[in-house]
């Protein structure tokens, strides 16, 4: 997996609050560890695609074009199949967290 945290900045207007901009890219067959984050997480799906597992919820695939999000907190993992996938994530955070909260 490559990840790379293009931008982190305060959000202006909201008290205690960061945005944590990424890309990342995720190889085939790979699934990545059950986790969580002390935000909200929006990605857009540049090429490739991928399954979003939530806990409690139904399993959702996403390709190139589409846009999905993990609400705050809620434990999730992506799992690529047969093709690797690239996006631009987004998260809005709570100040001084860490950037995810791995899941045994």
């Amino acid at each position: 997996m490559q990840f790379a945290n293009l931008l982190t900045t305060q959000l202006v207007g909201a008290k205690d609050t960061e945005v944590v901009v990424s890309h990342v890219s995720v190889p085939p067959q790979t699934s990545l560890p059950m986790h969580w984050h002390p935000g909200e997480e929006f990605a857009y799906v540049l090429d490739g695609s991928c399954v979003l597992h939530q806990e409690g919820e139904e399993d959702l695939t996403f390709r190139k074009d589409d846009v999905g999000v993990v609400p705050f907190k809620k434990v999730h993992t992506i799992e690529t199949l047969d093709e690797a996938v690239t996006m631009v994530v987004f998260r809005v955070h709570e100040t001084g967290q860490p950037e995810r909260i791995l899941v045994d």
